[in-house]
């Protein structure tokens, strides 16, 4: 597992980042052999301009840089950003990989619209007011044919888990809650099922182009078995992989990441 989001850690990164991959690579082709589908011939490797929106420490902005693409990280925290900083010039990307202090909501005075061949927006739509309009701006900023990666807290995720911590009653009133928090002291403000995330993305104009369930089994499976048992780590792995492209499991995913695309995205024609 020589890819750089698979260490220890690729159990709650490795759904995700395959997919992001897979569409920028796909992005990358599109790019590369123009409008009429004919290749550009000589021209070196695409680099794509990609935003990450929320971003933070560069979970997968740094390893989007490390493919070769420009990356354009907008976070409200400046301490999240110095340690991009840090963590880009440590993997040797420094000089594409640039941090801006701002939010999704605020965008456009941070980012230029219609700039982008891809924008991420993983881990934002909890935390903000209108997450209509938090999608809303992370489609204005891409460029026809552009694609939208999509990671939001699943609600049945939570539910379950705390169901299984016993915590019955909060499982109960997170089930009901508009919101899926299960109490006062939830520190997630909203959660989401995959039909919500999928209509925030429709109603942003965009096609859906691919849901998927996130951490379906890592966050029920004890640490230490994982950590001991021989080949459990990649079993796990697989086992996440098979399960996150199957609608049955959506339903009890920690997190769901919904892959939008514009037209054009998949390399061919626009209408």
């Amino acid at each position: 597992m020589s890819d750089p989001m698979r260490p220890r850690a690729s159990l709650r990164t490795a759904v995700v980042w395959d997919v992001l991959k897979d569409a920028l690579d796909r992005r990358v082709k599109a790019t590369a052999q123009g409008p009429d589908g004919a290749s550009g011939g000589g021209a070196g490797p695409v680099a794509l301009d990609v935003l990450d929106t929320g971003g933070g420490s560069g979970n997968f902005a740094v390893p989007v840089a490390a493919l070769g693409h420009r990356v354009t990280v907008v976070d409200p925290s400046p301490n999240a950003l110095f340690a991009l900083e840090r963590r880009a010039a440590e993997a040797g990307v420094a000089d594409r990989v640039r941090g801006v202090q701002g939010d999704v909501h605020g965008l456009f005075d941070v980012v230029e619209r219609g700039g982008y061949d891809a924008v991420l927006c993983h881990g934002v739509l909890e935390y903000v007011d209108d997450p209509a309009e938090g999608v809303r701006n992370a489609v204005g900023a891409l460029r026809p044919g552009g694609v939208l990666s999509l990671l939001a807290a699943g609600l049945g995720g939570a539910v379950l888990a705390r169901a299984l911590a016993g915590h019955f009653s909060e499982a109960h009133r997170a089930l009901g809650d508009p919101a899926g928090r299960w109490g006062e002291s939830d520190p997630v403000p909203r959660r989401f099922t995959a039909e919500q995330l999928s209509g925030l993305v429709e109603g942003a104009r965009l096609r859906v182009g691919a849901v998927h369930g996130v951490r379906v089994f890592a966050d029920l499976v004890p640490g230490v078995l994982v950590d001991t048992e021989p080949g459990a780590l990649d079993a796990l792995l697989k086992l996440e992989a098979a399960a996150a492209e199957l609608s049955a499991f959506h339903a009890v995913a920690t997190q769901l990441h919904v892959l939008g695309e514009t037209p054009g995205a998949d390399g061919t024609p626009e209408s």
